[in-house]
């Protein structure tokens, strides 16, 4: 790990500034998704893309890995895929007559699950236990994964051919679904500019250690809630679970999600408290992927993002003071 020196102590919204910008220096025009990811990794939660290739997914990921000097796997989702081929396997070694445990791509500090809807639901769950809990269970045996630990899953439209939908229970360990989307016309001209020779990855420096980033996370923790912000968060599931355009609204983790990333997000902004308005920012980002449209509404084109707006505007906002 590399030694990072300071001539001050940093606060937290100024470590989250600098490794945006140094994550800037790869992903032109796009602050606004590395800010997200950024939120999910020090929230200690996972990202989901869902975009076209070609747009930045793997750069994002080798360039935050990069920034807190962290080591990133890449796994390329595919039908043949096995279990194993995620988590890793034993393997007799002859010399020694023991089995010795060789770990796959998930034991990576931030790791890339590469079109993740390709592979079938059996390799899929191999990611829950680690997503869920940090670890893995092999054989009998549990293997903790290192910290800081997220998986950058993308995924194509389900409209494309030989994708399989994640389930429900999975998608629910996302804390949040994001898009890339395209470049603006001057970003993707800066784009053309800094990427037309040698990789800008190659030359990214970390800019903050892997104990800071965990300092990050349980500072973030100590952010206050008033208990009118968490009724406010209980309000929404309420309604979430009685809309009449969902079979299936917010979980109990789908709450703690959205407290413990609004918290992240009070924290950067310099705040020691979350205001609703922490709550509302990260809304659609942290619930739109975990609500299930009913049949009725999924026929008259109703999207996830449409309810969210509605509960957002159904539920009143809490005042503090």
């Amino acid at each position: 790990m590399s030694e990072l020196t300071r001539d001050r102590i940093l606060t937290f919204s100024e470590l989250f500034d600098i490794v945006v910008r140094n994550v800037e220096q790869v992903i032109q025009g796009k602050t606004d998704v590395i800010r997200l990811v950024l939120l999910a990794l020090i929230a200690e939660g996972h990202v989901l893309i869902e975009d076209a290739p070609g747009t930045g997914k793997t750069s994002l990921a080798k360039a935050l890995g990069r920034s807190i000097d962290a080591e990133v796997g890449r796994i390329q989702f595919t039908p043949d895929l096995l279990p194993s081929d995620v988590v890793g396997l034993s393997v007799w070694n002859r010399s020694t007559s023991q089995f010795e445990f060789r770990p796959g791509p998930i034991f990576s500090g931030i790791v890339l699950a590469d079109e993740i809807n390709r592979t079938s639901p059996k390799t899929q769950s191999a990611l829950l236990e680690a997503m869920a809990e940090g670890q893995v269970t092999i054989e009998g045996h549990t293997h903790p994964l290192q910290r800081p630990f997220m998986v950058l899953a993308t995924q194509n439209p389900l409209d494309h051919e030989g994708t399989y939908p994640l389930p429900e229970s999975q998608l629910d360990r996302f804390l949040m679904k994001v898009s890339m989307g395209y470049p603006s016309h001057d970003a993707e001209l800066q784009i053309l500019t800094t990427h037309a020779g040698r990789s800008t990855i190659e030359g990214l420096r970390p800019v903050i250690t892997r104990e800071e980033v965990q300092g990050m996370s349980a500072a973030a923790a100590t952010v206050h809630v008033a208990p009118s912000v968490q009724g406010y968060l209980v309000d929404l599931a309420v309604a979430s679970r009685n809309h009449r355009d969902l079979a299936l609204g917010m979980s109990p983790r789908a709450t703690l999600a959205l407290q413990r990333v609004s918290r992240t997000l009070a924290a950067a902004q310099g705040r020691e408290y979350v205001t609703p308005d922490d709550v509302r920012a990260l809304a659609h980002p942290a619930l739109d992927h975990r609500m299930v449209l009913s049949t009725d509404a999924a026929l008259r084109g109703v999207r996830s993002r449409d309810v969210t707006d509605d509960i957002l505007r159904s539920v009143p906002v809490p005042r503090l003071g």
